[in-house]
């Protein structure tokens, strides 16, 4: 039998809420088994997605960041969303050193350290605007004989 669990957040656009969305999902992911390598993947692509979404979202003011996250098997699906002004162009943003903020020292490497940790990283528009990232990774040490989990049967 799958687990399947998922659970939603939201929190204002803040960078201090980050830390926050690393550890809530690093602490729902727990049932897996992962490894300390695998959290540490984990923390640091939410850390480089709800990021984007702080700093980049809402220019203007305000808004919501949505984390979503889902185990799915031995697979750990999580869902980072805004609503804010959006990406122009997708494939421009996820060049590895193009960011739109040069003047505050933004490395323009989000998309690429998400993709490096991840195994699965989709980038899409979240309805009229904003942006919404999924990421997926297989944790691998949640994988046991007959599709059973660790300390689950």
């Amino acid at each position: 039998m799958k687990l399947k669990n998922f659970m939603e957040v939201e929190f204002l656009a803040d960078s201090i809420n980050e830390s926050f969305a690393r550890i809530c999902v690093a602490t729902f992911c727990l049932p897996l088994n992962p490894s300390i390598e695998e959290i540490s993947d984990i923390k640091t692509a939410v850390s480089e997605a709800v990021t984007n979404a702080v700093v980049h979202a809402y220019p203007n003011g305000q808004g919501v960041v949505k984390l979503r996250v889902e185990l799915d098997g031995s697979d750990v699906v999580i869902s980072v969303s805004d609503n804010g002004v959006g990406i122009k162009n997708f494939n421009k943003a996820r060049e590895p050193f193009y960011t739109t903020k040069p003047d505050q020292e933004r490395s323009g490497m989000g998309f690429s350290v998400m993709e490096t940790f991840m195994d699965n990283v989709g980038l899409f528009k979240n309805g009229e605007k904003g942006v919404k990232v999924v990421m997926r990774k297989t944790c691998r040490s949640a994988v046991l004989q007959e599709g059973t989990y660790a300390g689950r049967r």
